[in-house]
């Protein structure tokens, strides 16, 4: 009996395979880090073969750990990075360059180009988006005009156009699906969220040949049989979600009003706005939150590049520590009489700035900063950003009883420093709540293809499974919140004015 679902989780830096049990539990888990290119500053690349290879080994890992036969599992779920761009031959699968990464700001040029020439508010209209970088029209704009011959031959029809997901598919289907989620989609800034199809408008604007483009379906979904080569039988794959999205549905958000925030190499905050899409005006961004039945959900997100990224920064770039996990023991120990102020803009800064070409600084440098002293200002440099989009969205929108959010929903790597949470409680200002089951952007995706299988409850089941492990509440004075949330405003205006 089919008792299983195999969740792919494929992340910035890694590949995850994560099964889960008939309940919903964590049975086992395989990860694998891949290689980062940088081959101009502000360019980040991933080899496909890499997210390829890294898939396959982990799924097969994960299966061997749980010492389970692939005929225990119901389906598979896949949730991935959002925005990386593929391009690859439709025939063979062979991609013509390689991937082109969310964080990837080579595209700055173009985008103020479109942005003076006026076509931003057209943009944003359809798609709910900024005329940025970070999105993946821009970014498949640039493939087409940069490698040789593949303009040519997307017009005849020999390239396919996708994000991470449609190229797992693609791989795991054997070519037999070109297909994503509505969720994905309504990131790559060429997708209408209001009419639910690609956007004519901006293909032509771009020059993409619309026959490059994935079919789009709901989150919960038939996207085609994974091939028996992977694990020895076809596989369903019944579920598909951006990983921030796919979080914001193992958080069980599924109420107007309910907000979570993801800790991973960037942090992104989702608030739940109902099936009505909320226009921004303190430039955060409409998305769609999950999509079922041809009905979205849409969600006003917030994006921090760089979150957990500033962890490995510490860790790579400067080498003051060898784990992630030695952070937090410096920052307790940091001088509580300096207040360094990192503010993390290595690839620019996103919501509610957007400034793609703003570059990382540190303030209240003395003599006696050292290790500690920077460990606390990079965790706290993740709770400053969050409070910045926590009061755009509440400028710009608050559930219909008319009382904003009170509590987040966290989860992500990040989350398992409490000193982390406890500041980001602090400086909020707010209740900060911490899930039983840490893997939640697995999770979303798993429930995706596990409800869709028939193993798991439909969304108001689910929701009533969700569990708290701990909830941080604010202990910081209200006058040192301001205090030290005005210190940082003041820090961002000067980064930007450099």
């Amino acid at each position: 009996m089919s008792t299983h679902i195999l969740a792919i989780d494929q992340g910035t830096t890694s590949s995850r395979a994560i099964l889960f049990d008939a309940q919903m539990n964590v049975v086992a888990i395989a990860q694998e880090e891949f290689a980062q290119h940088y081959p101009r500053s502000g360019w980040v690349e991933h080899d496909p073969a890499d997210i390829w290879d890294s898939v396959e080994r982990t799924c097969r890992e994960v299966v061997a750990k749980a010492g389970i036969d692939a005929a225990e599992i119901a389906a598979i779920g896949i949730t991935n990075q959002r925005e990386t761009t593929l391009v690859w031959d439709r025939e063979t699968g062979a991609p013509v360059h390689n991937a082109i990464v969310w964080q990837d700001r080579r595209t700055a040029p173009l985008c103020t180009e479109l942005r003076e020439a006026g076509h931003e508010e057209m943009i944003t209209s359809r798609t709910g988006l900024l005329l940025d970088p970070y999105f993946s029209a821009t970014k498949l704009k640039w493939t087409l005009d940069h490698v040789e011959g593949a303009r040519a031959r997307a017009e005849a029809g020999e390239l396919l156009f996708g994000t991470v997901d449609s190229y797992l598919i693609w791989k795991l289907t054997g070519g037999a699906a070109h297909v994503t989620d509505a969720t994905n989609a309504s990131r790559t800034m060429l997708y209408d969220i209001h009419k639910g199809r690609w956007s004519r408008s901006i293909c032509e604007l771009l020059d993409v040949p619309p026959a490059m483009l994935p079919e789009v379906a709901d989150c919960a979904a038939d996207f085609g049989m994974a091939q028996a080569d992977l694990l020895g039988r076809e596989i369903p794959i019944l579920g598909v979600a951006g990983d921030q999205q796919a979080a914001t549905l193992g958080q069980a958000c599924f109420l107007p009003g309910m907000l979570k925030s993801t800790y991973g190499t960037g942090c992104f905050a989702l608030l739940n706005t109902g099936r009505t899409p909320v226009a921004s005006r303190n430039r955060l961004l409409t998305t769609i939150a999950y999509q079922f039945d041809g009905q979205p959900t849409y969600a006003l997100e917030g994006s921090i590049f760089i979150a957990g990224a500033v962890v490995q920064w510490l860790r790579d770039g400067l080498g003051l520590i060898a784990d992630a996990a030695e952070t937090q023991p410096l920052a307790e120990a940091a001088d509580p009489g300096q207040e360094l102020i990192l503010v993390p803009a290595f690839t620019g800064l996103g919501a509610p700035y957007w400034q793609p070409e703003c570059r990382g600084a540190i303030y209240g440098l003395t003599r006696n900063s050292g290790p500690r002293e920077f460990a606390r200002a990079a965790l706290e440099s993740v709770g400053f950003q969050t409070r910045d989009l926590l009061e755009a969205m509440q400028a710009d929108w608050t559930p219909p009883e008319g009382e904003a959010a009170q509590v987040l929903r966290v989860d992500g790597g990040m989350t398992a420093s409490d000193w982390t949470m406890q500041f980001l409680s602090d400086i909020l200002g707010a209740p900060v709540d911490r899930p039983a089951v840490l893997e939640t952007t697995a999770l979303g995706a798993a429930w995706l293809a596990g409800m869709r299988a028939g193993l798991y409850p439909e969304a108001e089941g689910f929701a009533r499974a969700w569990a708290s492990e701990r909830r941080f509440e604010p202990a910081m004075d209200a006058e040192t919140r301001d205090a030290r949330y005005a210190g940082w405003q003041r820090a961002v205006r000067a980064t930007m004015e450099v």
